[in-house]
């Protein structure tokens, strides 16, 4: 089965009409995309767009072959059932609702979370794929349709293999492919695609680490995908190191680094802060913004975590981790610490450093970039200044990956 991607952004495509913002400016060239549309074959169109008949034609495929247009953007999005030049008039199955074309290929209504309409769709090959709305996931598990047809349901869901192609707002709702991945609908074999790119995404080399964490890949508009073929799977790092200053975003960028997994352990290493009200108001704005689906762990015994398998884990972070140790070693108190405090605690963190170059499972942790201001006043302060940066830079040396975030920006330093 082959799918020709006409479009790829969000439904008022990129740059959007009239909009002065950066994301918009900056989408010009090789960045402009037009809204999502997907052609099956030649035949089958998924998303009527008004530039979907002149795009089929560019990609090689007579606008008079398509026989059939189903409508899957919420109706407020655009075009979604008027006739446009050239096509069939649009139409929009109901969920569950089924559809076998003349030409061998069978697509099936597959209910959403929001305003849409998704669509699994088999080929006269068996390859099956699937393309959801803007803004939506799957909105449940596999469910029965009214005629004994539970079996082929399931099949066509997923439910018993993969999908080989999923079209998704990767970006926009990453809990979406958590699902698909937790329902087995999404396996080590499906081609993932980022589409409904909008405005607010990132553009360029960001754009590509951003789908790479998430198990994904972007592809410019025109490009043809076949289903069944085996894809290359995405790079993604197994050790990522996210550093930055106060506020700077670094947890919300590590979090996105694995916010498309099913499962995720966070391991939190600031403590209570013995009922602190600013750090308990603080790390409740930290849960909030997690999936609920992540499973938090609060310890500073990171070494247990990092030595055995399991699903991805994020430590966040190091800087409180490496506090605590300084406390243990009593850093302030001169004699204990000259007298044999600091190289404890240097190999206490060389330890820490080498767990995390021997670990199997995916690894995100978080630390604070220090030592661009002022000289601290006490010794203890830069006695931490000091050891934090050379715990980040032991840490660094390990992992594939390090990511360093400035007002919510991220460089890429090393990956």
């Amino acid at each position: 089965m082959e799918l020709t991607l006409l479009g790829t952004a969000a439904p008022e495509g990129l740059p959007r009409p009239g909009c002065p913002c950066a994301g918009c400016a900056a989408s010009v060239g090789p960045h402009a995309r037009a809204a999502a549309a997907v052609l099956v074959d030649g035949v089958l169109l998924l998303d009527a767009t008004p530039g979907a008949g002149a795009g089929a034609a560019r990609a090689g495929h007579a606008p008079s072959g398509i026989r059939y247009v189903l409508a899957a953007r919420p109706e407020e999005a655009g075009p979604a059932g008027g006739p446009l030049p050239g096509l069939p008039p649009a139409a929009r199955l109901p969920a569950g609702q089924r559809l076998a074309t003349s030409s061998g290929h069978r697509v099936r209504a597959v209910s959403v979370d929001g305003p849409g309409t998704g669509y699994a769709v088999t080929g006269p090959d068996g390859a099956r794929a699937l393309y959801l709305p803007p803004g939506a996931a799957p909105a449940g598990p596999t469910a029965a349709v009214p005629g004994g047809e539970e079996r082929a349901d399931r099949a066509d869901r997923g439910a018993e293999r993969p999908y080989e192609v999923v079209l998704a707002d990767v970006l926009g709702r990453p809990e979406a492919l958590a699902r698909l991945r937790a329902s087995g609908a999404v396996g080590p074999g499906t081609d993932v695609i980022a589409v409904h790119l909008d405005h607010d995404d990132p553009l360029g080399a960001e754009l590509a680490r951003r789908c790479v964490a998430a198990g994904s890949r972007t592809v410019p508009d025109g490009t043809t995908v076949l289903a069944g073929r085996p894809v290359q799977d995405p790079a993604v790092p197994r050790r990522t190191l996210v550093v930055g200053g106060t506020r700077s975003g670094k947890s919300l960028q590590a979090e996105r680094c694995l916010e498309a997994h099913p499962d995720v352990v966070y391991a939190a290493t600031g403590g209570g802060r013995d009922g602190n009200p600013d750090w308990v108001h603080r790390v409740h704005l930290h849960r909030e913004r997690r999936p609920a689906h992540w499973r938090t762990v609060e310890t500073r015994d990171l070494l247990p975590l990092l030595a055995e398998d399991g699903p991805p884990l994020l430590i966040d972070c190091l800087a409180s981790w490496l506090a605590d140790s300084m406390e243990q070693f009593d850093a302030g108190n001169d004699t204990a610490w000259l007298g044999g405090g600091q190289e404890k605690l240097r190999a206490r963190s060389a330890e820490l450093a080498a767990a995390v170059r021997a670990a199997r499972r995916r690894v995100v942790l978080v630390s604070s970039e220090v030592g661009s201001g002022v000289e601290p006043g006490t010794a203890w302060q830069r006695r931490y200044r000091d050891e934090l940066g050379w715990l980040n830079a032991a840490v660094g040396g390990t992992c594939e990956e390090v990511l360093l975030v400035v007002a919510g920006q991220v460089l890429a330093l090393k990956g």
